[in-house]
């Protein structure tokens, strides 16, 4: 092991096993960006934080029960971000299984009304189906994230654009694998009780600069986020990223540079990347004006697996990307459309052309994503070094070149793209 996987490893140690659980809002995020402030301060003297508002996730109870072969039966959930609780009230509804690849496709929903729903599918990217289900009146819901078939509940979150748009009902995630026992014993109700609230707080972006010697030639951003989901302590989602941005820190200071780097972990990236959408409209002209590029970490530490990247940008970037991280024995597989669940969508909106660096381990994703096992266990630190290293070099020469205008390109037709995502998607 190297001292980049070495330093990489400790910075993942600290996050996970001494401040663990990180909610966006909460004393551990708050803690986690200080820890991460006075690592940065080691390389330059220009480390800030800012805050933004958000809402924080207090629950102190959350149950579920299920009537399954004459028995209610209790299994393990977690009640999404931005949803209600029930006020330590019990709601028991008969339960109705809905498919999200057809279940949209029916002209009418109210079958669903007054239903414990068993909504297969996490995530409802569509404002329209969003609004149909609110408006179908359930009890509750219960998600099921059918990528993963796992015994495990990951933890979620609900789009803060719909939920002020429509509102919300109790919404919790639930085991794949419960979900299928309900379904197969004919399991005819189910109860839940959450006790808790949802509480004002500010979540917290940490930036680092390194000052350029050219204070006009454009701003270089990196970015990881250092909050988690509820009941994980997010080893690869994301401490990894947030460790990848002290040692770019380190790294990077050893030499004067052209353009000025700002390295920044982002809170509550877990609340569709609020604190990368906030850091952006508090600092829009800027970015606009002088942005260059954007390489994001996120979820790329898996011990097996292949890396993916997500490039927003034209065809020189792609090839200038695909030919360093070559030169470090990096290779991935590239995804051209825009993911709007990343800290590095909000800078494309800008127009800021970049990467969303990740690792997967299945065709669905990551395994433990979300969950309770996302430890550092599951990470191989001297890949993680590997791709730094190349992430580093990328940097530098962007960071160098006289000329930067050939690499600045977001292609209009992928802009159109990302544009659309913004409106439809985030609360704008």
């Amino acid at each position: 092991m190297n001292d980049i996987a070495r330093n990489l490893e400790r910075h993942v140690r600290e996050l996970t096993d001494s401040i663990g659980i990180r909610l966006a809002g909460s004393a551990g995020e708050f803690q986690a960006a200080k820890y991460l402030q006075s690592e940065c301060l080691k390389y330059t003297p220009t480390v800030t934080i800012e805050q933004f508002p958000v809402n924080e996730r207090c629950v102190t109870s959350e149950k579920l029960e299920v009537f399954v072969n004459g028995s209610w039966q209790e299994f393990p959930c977690s009640l999404f971000l931005a949803s209600p609780t029930t006020d330590g009230e019990t709601v028991e509804a008969p339960l109705v299984f809905f498919d999200t690849e057809t279940g949209y496709s029916r002209p009418d929903l109210s079958f669903l009304s007054g239903k414990a729903v068993v909504h297969l599918g996490c995530h409802i990217e569509s404002d329209e189906n969003y609004r149909r289900l609110m408006e179908s009146c359930p009890a509750f819901i219960l998600f099921v994230d059918t990528r993963y078939p796992g015994t495990l509940p990951l933890a979620d979150g609900l789009f803060p654009a719909y939920v002020k748009k429509y509102g919300a009902i109790p919404s919790l995630n639930v085991a794949y694998m419960d979900a299928w026992k309900w379904q197969t014993t004919h399991a005819p109700r189910a109860r839940i009780c959450v006790s808790g609230e949802v509480k004002k707080s500010a979540t917290t972006v940490v930036v680092c600069e390194l000052k350029g010697t050219d204070s006009g030639s454009g701003i270089i951003y990196a970015g990881g986020h250092h909050d988690t989901q509820a009941g994980t302590v997010g080893a690869d989602d994301n401490a990894i990223g947030s460790a990848s941005i002290v040692e770019l820190a380190r790294i990077l200071s050893a030499k004067p540079h052209k353009r000025t780097f700002r390295l920044i972990s982002f809170g509550a990236e877990e609340y569709l990347s609020l604190g990368s959408a906030s850091y952006m409209r508090s600092h829009r002209d800027e970015i606009e004006q002088n942005g260059v590029f954007m390489c994001n970490f996120d979820s790329f530490g898996s011990a097996m697996g292949w890396a993916e990247f997500t490039v927003n940008g034209n065809d020189a970037l792609r090839k200038l990307i695909s030919e360093t991280y070559r030169e470090h024995d990096v290779y991935y597989r590239e995804i051209a459309e825009p993911c709007p669940y990343t800290d590095q969508f909000p800078f494309a909106v800008c127009k800021v052309p970049g990467i969303w660096i990740a690792r997967r381990n299945c065709t669905g994703g990551i395994f433990y994503h979300h969950r309770v096992d996302n430890t550092p266990d599951k990470i191989d630190f001297d890949l993680a070094a590997q791709i730094v290293t190349a992430s580093a070099d990328l940097l530098e020469k962007l960071a160098a070149f006289e000329d930067i205008s050939p690499y600045k390109e977001i292609p209009a037709e992928l802009q159109s793209q990302i544009d659309s995502l913004y409106l439809t998607v985030y609360d704008c």
